[in-house]
C-alpha cells in the first residue's frame, strides 16, 4: 500500500468520478459494512483495509465508464467482497447486476452490503462452472471480473456466456500482456486495452467477439 493509496479518500473519489453526495454516502455505508465483516471473513487483503477508496472502490469504478452502450445487465464473476460488480451497481443503479460468488459467507456479506448501500442486486451462491449451459442462467450484456484468475482460465470460465455475445470487462494486473499472449493460443477475440487510472502497470481489458480457436 502506498502513501497515495492511504491519502486517497471519499472526496478524492467524488472528484475523480463526479458522483453525487448520495452515491458517496452509499459507498461509505458499503465501506463501513466491509470493515465490520472483515474480522470474521477475509474479504480483502489486510494491507488494503485503509485504502478502500482507491485500491477497491476507484479500481472497480473504472468499469462503469466502459460498459457497452445500451447494456442492461452485468454479471460479475467471483464477486468476493463485491468488486467490481457491487460498486458498478451503486454507480449505475439503472443496470441490473448479478453477483456470482460460491463462498456462502461471502455471498451473505454481499447481501448485507447491498442492503447497507441501498441497492438491489441478485446474488447467485454457485460455482461459475455450474452456470454454463444452465437455461436459468442470467442473460448478460456485460460480464466482469477482478483478480479472479489468469486470463486463459478466466476466459474458460466466461465461455458459458459466449452464446449471448456479451462484452467482457476484466481488471488485470501487470502481467496482462503475457496473459493475452497465452490466451491467444485458445481464443480469438477483439481486445481493447484501457490504461488503469489507479495502477500505472495495470489494465482494464474490454473483450468482445470471443470464440474458441479451431483445433
Amino acid at each position: 500500500m502506498t502513501r497515495s493509496d492511504q491519502a486517497y479518500d471519499a472526496d478524492d473519489f467524488r472528484t475523480q468520478f463526479d458522483v453525487s453526495r448520495e452515491t458517496l454516502d452509499r459507498l461509505a455505508a458499503y465501506a463501513a459494512t466491509l470493515r465490520k465483516w472483515q474480522p470474521r471473513i477475509n474479504l480483502i487483503g489486510r494491507g488494503t483495509i485503509d485504502s478502500i477508496w482507491r485500491r477497491h472502490f476507484a479500481d472497480s469504478a473504472q468499469i462503469a465508464g466502459h460498459l457497452r452502450q445500451g447494456a442492461q445487465r452485468l454479471v460479475d464473476l467471483g464477486s468476493g467482497a463485491g468488486f467490481p460488480g457491487l460498486v458498478v451497481k451503486v454507480l449505475r443503479p439503472d443496470i441490473d447486476v448479478t453477483l456470482v460468488e460460491a463462498d456462502q459467507r461471502k455471498a451473505a456479506f454481499l447481501h448485507a452490503a447491498a442492503i447497507a448501500s441501498g441497492v438491489r442486486v441478485d446474488v447467485v451462491p454457485r460455482r461459475i462452472e455450474s452456470l454454463a449451459g444452465d437455461p436459468l442462467r442470467p442473460v448478460a450484456d456485460v460480464v466482469s471480473a477482478r483478480a479472479l484468475a489468469p486470463l486463459p482460465t478466466l476466459l474458460a470460465l466466461a465461455a458459458g456466456w459466449i452464446d449471448d455475445d456479451p462484452q467482457f470487462l476484466f481488471l488485470k494486473g501487470k502481467d496482462f500482456e503475457s496473459e493475452l499472449i497465452s490466451a491467444a493460443k485458445y481464443w480469438t477475440m477483439n481486445v481493447r486495452k484501457i490504461q488503469s487510472t489507479v495502477q500505472t502497470d495495470a489494465c482494464l481489458l474490454s473483450i468482445e467477439s470471443l470464440a474458441r480457436v479451431d483445433t
